[in-house]
């Protein structure tokens, strides 16, 4: 998966098909790796360049983790990291990052307050929640998750103490996993129910490995666990991800350009107008999941394919798809 390709990425450029529109960007990533630069300067680049970006919210990635630190506690450190990021942006025009989502391990149980109110501490009045991914597979073509993850992690006592100390202590819970593992988001979604449960990246349907030889089932399997996602109250909904190729299958990271914005939205509208009328504009935010979906597609395409895609649905509609979602849900301070 190559994040930089950036003269590859410069073959299709678009200017911003509504340049007004206001957008909180819910899910970014910072990194400074030795394949992969996205700090920033980069998110400042990308936020600013066509679309109106106000603000975004960074999710964890295991950037800047503690090393010195008890290992309970190494996620700490990303926090702190991004907090500095995030002051160094408020200095700059452009973009704030209005809310931060680190890691911490919820098979901790009760234990995990500690790290929740050192999270708390460090985000600089940012901190919002955590994300454990719990994606697993036994396709290796679907890789299992960046923290490690079991098969039926949720479902483990452990996991939903931590989820309940998580919603007693006021902050959210990011989920990112794969569809066949939705259920047990539903049922960890009905033992706490007090918990704000944002579901990440469409409900990660597979497309690669074995779903790709079975796309029409899967894609029913996904639409009843979606459904049911929806019946629950507590869980709101990531629209996006869809440039990710080593997930989804697209195929685009390997065409000679990046696909244009209508040939994206052309692929996915059906699906995602179909998500949005399910749980309800008020509980769908779009998101751009940079710079990981930059494996096949370029900040302004995205947010053209999103636009496209929104166009038919009312103002409102509108405004929370694009930014009031995102700001209620997170909990940003808009006035800025």
């Amino acid at each position: 998966m190559d994040l930089d390709r950036f003269e590859w990425l410069a073959l299709r450029t678009e200017a911003a098909i509504d340049p007004s529109q206001q957008i909180v960007d819910p899910h970014h990533h910072l990194w400074n790796r030795n394949d992969s630069t996205y700090l920033a300067n980069e998110l400042l680049a990308d936020t600013g360049s066509t679309h109106n970006v106000t603000h975004t919210v960074f999710v964890e990635c295991r950037s800047k983790w503690d090393r010195d630190a008890e290992p309970h506690m190494a996620p700490v450190g990303e926090t702190r990291f991004v907090a500095g990021e995030a002051a160094e942006m408020a200095e700059r025009d452009g973009a704030d990052i209005g809310a931060i989502v680190s890691h911490a391990d919820l098979l901790q149980g009760d234990a995990v307050a500690e790290v929740l109110a050192a999270h708390d501490k460090a985000g600089a009045g940012l901190f919002r929640g955590i994300r454990h991914a719990t994606p697993w597979d036994e396709d290796p073509d679907a890789h299992n998750a960046h923290t490690g993850s079991f098969q039926h992690m949720m479902r483990s006592p452990e996991f939903v103490a931590g989820a309940r100390t998580l919603a007693s202590m006021g902050f959210s819970f990011d989920s990112w996993l794969y569809h066949h593992q939705i259920a047990e988001l539903v049922e960890l979604a009905r033992a706490v129910p007090d918990l704000t449960i944002i579901l990440d990246h469409l409900g990660g349907r597979l497309g690669v490995g074995t779903y790709s030889e079975q796309r029409d089932k899967i894609k029913t399997e996904w639409k009843d666990a979606m459904s049911a996602a929806a019946a629950c109250p507590n869980i709101v909904l990531k629209v996006g991800g869809i440039g990710m190729d080593n997930a989804f299958g697209t195929g685009w990271s390997q065409l000679e350009r990046p696909p244009s914005s209508e040939e994206v939205a052309a692929y996915f509208i059906d699906d995602i107008r179909w998500v949005i009328d399910t749980f309800g504009p008020n509980r769908c935010m779009f998101e751009s999941n940079f710079p990981v979906d930059r494996q096949s597609l370029p900040y302004a395409v995205l947010w053209n394919a999103m636009q496209i895609m929104a166009d038919g649905y009312s103002p409102l509609e509108q405004a929370d798809l694009f930014a009031g979602t995102a700001a209620r849900t997170y909990r940003i301070n808009m006035g800025d």
